[in-house]
């Protein structure tokens, strides 16, 4: 194939196994573990041992070693860009950290997930977890939700955005996108009707003119709204006027 859209590399990136996905840490009151979770295994990133309390003061850890985490996972999830990060203990230690951590951008990625204990294996146990799985699936929900909301908004302001086939394709033509919006399974009718090739077109020229082509799942309810759009729908770069 001589040329590869950026859609479908993205599709392809996400289906390799080097494609981070989340970053993980298992810890407790002495132990942290730091992985980076790809599609079908993880890759160990760190063991950090930090200094134990006193026996008998068992419901906290140093202030020093939540720092250490902290330190760790920001310099992670900024290394490897990860969207989200699963934080992992036994107890209540996750909450005892959360309570430390001031960073509210770092926060934002953060989820919760319980193990039993804090070691390598519990690594495996935390993939493993519905609990896991439904937070990685929601996040991608979660990321397409929040574009189809800023569409609606714009829409509601009439300001930047179009939708349907005819006024999406007159704001591609203008190199007025940012993002172009489709709904799968309108690259799925277009493909039985034999009208892809003219999709197609619309989504190279967006890319041509540095701007993203984000195909949304109709299997949500982020993707039942933009069916109901036409399955096709952009976000501007800037207010787009027509006759």
């Amino acid at each position: 194939k001589e040329y590869w859209p950026k859609y479908q590399l993205d599709r392809l990136h996400e289906a390799l196994e080097e494609q981070p996905q989340a970053l993980i840490c298992v810890f407790d009151r002495e132990d942290a573990y730091f992985a980076l979770l790809k599609k079908y295994k993880y890759e160990l990133l760190l063991e950090l041992h930090g200094t134990v309390q006193k026996k008998e003061d068992t419901t906290k850890i140093t202030s020093n070693f939540y720092q250490q985490i902290i330190w760790h996972l920001k310099e992670y999830s900024e290394r490897y860009k990860v969207a989200a990060i699963i934080l992992a203990s036994p107890a209540f230690w996750r909450e005892y950290l959360m309570e430390e951590l001031k960073d509210e951008t770092l926060k934002k990625k953060i989820r919760l997930a319980s193990c039993s204990s804090a070691t390598v294996n519990a690594i495996e146990e935390v993939i493993k977890s519905n609990e896991v799985k439904e937070i990685l699936k929601k996040d991608r929900v979660t990321q397409e939700s929040k574009l189809i909301e800023e569409l609606f908004r714009e829409i509601a302001k009439d300001a930047l955005a179009v939708y349907g086939s005819e006024d999406t394709k007159e704001a591609v033509e203008a190199g007025a996108v940012r993002s172009l919006l489709i709904a799968d399974s309108l690259i799925k009718k277009t493909r039985q009707e034999g009208s892809y090739v003219e999709l197609e077109r619309l989504m190279k020229r967006v890319e041509s003119m540095q701007g993203d082509v984000v195909l949304i799942s109709a299997a949500h309810e982020s993707g039942k709204k933009l069916e109901g759009l036409g399955g096709i729908a952009a976000l501007l770069r800037y207010k787009f006027k027509y006759q």
